[in-house]
């Protein structure tokens, strides 16, 4: 959610949150998760939505299937408004934050309403019931066969000096990007690659402008990162403020 915030401001939005589940976690993983009741997470929504037009929607971490069926029923009110639905299925250094059961209401009930998904290679093959070897090209025509109308699936942990994100749709490839990767291991790149992605589409771009414009950001980010303690290393959101100081 720190992500979130932090990388929504600085791209010229005005973020509001729906907490869906708390965290014990620092810079070296996630040690638990304990979900916020659907009920809590439905009164939340709907109280921003009483007082806010929102521009777009970005999801991650969900906490329960009860959750993710809450958030379902709301976004079909608010079918005309974006979703970028980033499927946090574990944490960096592979920590589970997603049940079976959440699996099945992912698919069944929000890739449908979303307007693009961000899995990495990992949770692509586990989103799309795919084995650990299965070609990403494969997996992502099987997250659109369940509904969603674009894949962005990041190359992160793969193999390679090159990190490569590819964004498809029903017709196939769209766009292939590639970033020289960087030295380290990052904690919350995921989230700021999706949250940019929401910005982007929340103040007008097109779909995949705002994919390419959200790579860059964080590829910046990821450049500019700093380590504050013993884990991983932080991406800097607000590396365009100190870079003009």
């Amino acid at each position: 959610m720190q992500a979130d915030l932090l990388t929504l401001a600085a791209l010229g939005c005005h973020p509001l949150s729906v907490v869906t589940a708390i965290t014990v976690q620092d810079t070296h993983g996630v040690q638990d998760v304990l979900p916020i009741g659907a009920a809590q997470v439905a009164a939340q929504a709907d109280c921003l939505f009483a007082d806010f037009a929102v521009a777009a929607f970005k999801l991650g971490v969900l906490g329960s299937a009860e959750n993710i069926a809450a958030i379902a029923e709301r976004l079909n009110r608010h079918s005309h408004t974006p979703v970028v639905l980033d499927p946090v299925l574990a944490s960096g250094r592979g920590d589970p934050l997603a049940s079976e059961a959440m699996l099945e209401a992912l698919r069944g009930r929000l890739l449908p309403r979303a307007t693009i998904v961000t899995p990495n290679s990992i949770e692509a093959r586990r989103l799309a019931g795919e084995a650990d070897d299965a070609p990403l090209e494969r997996c992502a025509r099987r997250l659109l066969e369940l509904g969603c109308a674009n894949v962005l699936i990041t190359g992160t942990h793969e193999v390679g000096d090159e990190v490569i994100n590819t964004l498809y749709d029903a017709r196939g490839m769209l766009r292939r990007d590639r970033w020289s990767r960087l030295p380290g291991s990052y904690h919350g790149s995921g989230c700021t690659l999706a949250s940019a992605i929401a910005a982007r589409l929340a103040r007008g771009r097109g779909l995949e402008q705002a994919v390419r414009e959200a790579e860059e950001y964080t590829w910046h980010t990821l450049a500019a990162g700093f380590k504050p303690g013993g884990g991983q290393f932080i991406p800097d959101r607000m590396f365009a403020s100190r870079e003009s100081d």
